[in-house]
């Protein structure tokens, strides 16, 4: 597996992203869906990467800036076909390490409470995150949750 830094430009990660967004709205309501779609993703303070092997997006996920301490993670996703490989552990791993090496204090995140979301929120606590209040934008929100990490 290789992780590469993604300027956002593919059909594939267009592909990718938009199946994201599809299956976040399937699994919750309209307003407590926080994914970002393409021309949100492409802003300064977000950086995106890409994990392929052999020519195959595999996954994706973004680290944004919230403030000189503190990181968020966004767009983690896995392509259902390559599920149960270890794709998202590598690239949240290579996450964390780029929020240490950045020097935040703390990284965030906010996934969903179906059950659809039971495996990332595992691989979350399998990591040290743990539950949190909302931060940043996010509310209480019977089908999100916030979790978070010292670093």
């Amino acid at each position: 597996m290789e992780i590469r830094l993604d300027d956002l430009q593919g059909p594939e990660i267009a592909a990718m992203l938009q199946a994201h967004l599809d299956e976040m709205h399937r699994h919750s309501p309209a307003e407590s869906v926080h994914a970002l779609d393409l021309d949100a993703l492409r802003v300064p303070e977000i950086t995106f990467w890409t994990v392929w092997d052999e020519g195959v997006l595999l996954g994706c996920g973004a680290l944004r800036e919230l403030d000189a301490k503190h990181g968020e993670i966004k767009s983690m996703r896995t392509d259902e076909r390559h599920r149960r490989r270890g794709v998202a552990t590598v690239l949240l791993d290579h996450i964390i390490e780029e929020a240490r090496r950045r020097g935040y204090a703390r990284l965030s995140l906010e996934t969903g409470t179906p059950a659809a979301f039971d495996a990332a929120r595992l691989l979350y606590a399998s990591r040290g995150f743990t539950l949190c209040p909302p931060f940043g934008d996010y509310r209480e929100d019977p089908y999100s949750v916030c979790m978070s990490l010292a670093l």
